[in-house]
């Protein structure tokens, strides 16, 4: 089990081989919040966090499954389960996006499973180092299916915030495309729906603290 201190050596690690906070919050599972956090603390930037707090940690939870990613046998059993719950929706879906890095080799047992076409999307955050996030674009790559005109399933790891599950529904759509379903591993937030597209989830993860 990772701590902490194993978070932020991580981090260190990630930014040393100059992976953006964006990239180092995908890699660790984590918000970019947490991820610039873990990079200042290990080092890499002595300033004060998002909060102006130089000891102040973000609200998060870590969610590690390596255990899964690393066997391929693991992977496949957990991906025809995420296609196994949203099957149960009738709409002829001819694609499935996923989002990159960790999604796209869940999409790809997905799409297999449910006989449709892949598409990869790369978010905005892999790009995101400081600033405001809102002037970078994501984009699909070319490499894939094209979107326009298809009813789409989207394909993730991990629900942190739900920006990123908000930000591929958006550019689904700014393609021609109908997203009709989002599904992912773990979702943090247990959101039932983003934008009015239904989410599933295996797993919720919530975080319960006392009333102070």
């Amino acid at each position: 089990m990772k701590n902490v201190d194993n978070l932020i050596e991580s981090a260190a690690e990630l930014a040393g081989r100059g992976l953006s906070r964006g990239e180092i919050a995908d890699e660790l599972n984590v918000s970019r919040e947490t991820a610039s956090w873990l990079v200042e603390r290990g080092g890499i930037k002595s300033e004060p966090d998002h909060a102006g707090q130089p000891g102040a940690s973000p609200q998060d939870i870590h969610v590690d499954w390596s255990a899964i990613g690393r066997d391929s046998s693991r992977l496949t059993y957990v991906s025809r389960a995420m296609a196994d719950l949203i099957s149960k929706d009738d709409t002829d879906v001819g694609l499935t996006v996923g989002i990159e890095k960790a999604g796209v080799p869940l999409a790809t047992v997905v799409a297999n499973e449910l006989d449709t076409d892949i598409a990869a999307y790369g978010p905005a955050k892999h790009q995101w180092e400081e600033g405001d996030i809102d002037e970078i674009d994501g984009g699909f790559s070319q490499n894939f299916s094209a979107v326009s005109d298809q009813n789409c399933y989207i394909i993730d790891d991990i629900i942190t915030s739900g920006t990123t599950m908000k930000e591929t529904i958006t550019a689904v759509r700014d393609q021609g495309g109908t997203p009709v379903g989002c599904v992912v591993l773990v979702d943090k937030q247990g959101l039932d729906e983003i934008d009015g597209v239904p989410v599933s989830s295996l797993m919720n993860v919530v975080s319960v603290a006392p009333d102070e």
